[in-house]
Formats: C-alpha cells, sequence, structure tokens
C-alpha cells in the first residue's frame, strides 16, 4: 500500500502545505511538526521556484521570500532528512518540472527515496508527459500525483485510471489563492473519479475556512489547503507555527 493511501485510512484528510525555507527552514520544521502534531494527515512541501505559474501572489511572495533567503534543493534534501527524524505523516513534495530536471531527474528521486519523501506533484507537467516522469519516481518509491482541473472533464476517467498516491482536484480555475466561494461542479468530478479509480481524491485551490474544508471534504476523501497557511506564515514569521497548529486544528476539527 501506498504510504500516502495511509493519510485517507482514518477518515477524512487534511492536507497542509507549506513553503520551505519561507522566513528561514528552522520556522518551516516547527510549522510542519505543528501540523503533524495538529491534525495534518499529509504534508505538501514546496520546493522554491523563481517563476510558479500554478500559484497566486500569497504562494508567489513565500516562494520570493524562501529565495531571497538563500533555500536550495540540496537545502532542502538535509531539512527533509532532518525533519523525518520526528514527523511521520506521509510527505510529498510540490514543485515544478523545471526544479527536477535542473537538479537531474534521476538524482532528484534517489535522494526524494533517500530521506523518506512519499510523492511528487508537479503542476505544470500535462498528463500527456507524465511517462516522461513516472518511471523514475516508480523506481524510487515515489507516488506522481495528478492534477485535475475542471476544464478536464473528457480527460478526468483517464488521468483517475492511472492515478497514483492521491488525486489532487483543482476546486477552480486561475492560480492558488482563497476564495470565497467556490462554484465548480465538484461533486460530478468526484463520481468520475470514484467510477474510475480506487486512490483517494482530495480538493484544493481556494480553501481557507472550516466551513470549506467540511463541505469539501464531504464531497471528497479530503481538503488541501495552502495560501492560507502561507498568509499566517506571512504574517508572523518565526512565531506562525503555534498559529499554523491552531489553524489546522480548527480544519481538522471541522472535518471530523
Amino acid at each position: 500500500m501506498s504510504k500516502i493511501a495511509s493519510a485517507f485510512a482514518n477518515g477524512k484528510a487534511f492536507i497542509a502545505f507549506i513553503t520551505c525555507g519561507d522566513p528561514d527552514l528552522d520556522t518551516t520544521a516547527e510549522a510542519v511538526r505543528a501540523a503533524a502534531a495538529n491534525g495534518a494527515d499529509l504534508i505538501e512541501l514546496g520546493i522554491p521556484f523563481s517563476d510558479p505559474t500554478a500559484e497566486g501572489p500569497v504562494i508567489q511572495g513565500a516562494n520570493i521570500r524562501a529565495l531571497a533567503g538563500g533555500v536550495t534543493t540540496d537545502k532542502i534534501f538535509d531539512f527533509v532528512a532532518e525533519l523525518r527524524k520526528t514527523v511521520s505523516v506521509p510527505m510529498v513534495f510540490m514543485t515544478y518540472a523545471n526544479v527536477v530536471f535542473s537538479y537531474g531527474m534521476e538524482r532528484f528521486c534517489a535522494r526524494c527515496e533517500d530521506v523518506g519523501m512519499d510523492g511528487l506533484i508537479l503542476p505544470d507537467l500535462p498528463y500527456e508527459e507524465k511517462e516522461e516522469f513516472a518511471p523514475t519516481c516508480r523506481k524510487h518509491g515515489l507516488d506522481l500525483v495528478s492534477l485535475i482541473a475542471p476544464p478536464s472533464e473528457n480527460r478526468i476517467a483517464m488521468i483517475a485510471k492511472e492515478a497514483e498516491g492521491f488525486l489532487y482536484i483543482v476546486s477552480s480555475l486561475g492560480v492558488t489563492g482563497t476564495r470565497s466561494e467556490i462554484k465548480t461542479d465538484l461533486a460530478s468530478i468526484v463520481s468520475v473519479v470514484r467510477e474510475n479509480t480506487k486512490v483517494p481524491c482530495a480538493i484544493g485551490f481556494g480553501i481557507s475556512t472550516p466551513e470549506q474544508a467540511k463541505k469539501m471534504s464531504d464531497i471528497s476523501d479530503g481538503a488541501i489547503v495552502g495560501s492560507a497557511i502561507i498568509k499566517i506564515i506571512e504574517k508572523y514569521g518565526k512565531d506562525a507555527p503555534v498559529h499554523v497548529g491552531e489553524y489546522v486544528k480548527s480544519m481538522k476539527d471541522a472535518m471530523r
């Protein structure tokens, strides 16, 4: 069984996204520990990239701050190796294809395996080009997580049939960021997913309140939250981890 699947084994999964190195890696480590201790079932670690095309201004800002602070992919691997001594929840990297290419795909996936990462999400990797990455990921025990966006209606079944780890359902068109309401007909997307795979699916993009998290996890198998957590880190800086923990607890409680 995929380690990621275990995140969905005890009811609805709360998935937290945190950019590595914003404001520094020590704070990231504390924020991850706080999230895990307060009910996060899976953690997405963002590897900063200079041109994060899927991100809205909040996560773009986190990328800029992290890169300005001198974070590199190598430093993030060392950081995860240390983090794994105290954090056991499944963790996946979320980054861009370019980051993996420039590091070297084989070298990147081998290091992921060495430090105990469980999967990889590449929002800019088209489904049609997935096979460029999939064999190397498989070789190193990484689930290559696919995204399904609202316009991919006639492709949902096809993407779902090959899903690994979990399926990331994008709630609405556009970039990441909090939204006052989510209007996409997600229930019908989820029903097509469920007809084609047993792999769990979680909804992300735009979720910030406990009410939204509950609504999305009622439709699917879990909720993914990034920008709302990054806003807390941006506001409180090095003092953010305790606030991140409180926020994660409020979201997880709403979903129980």
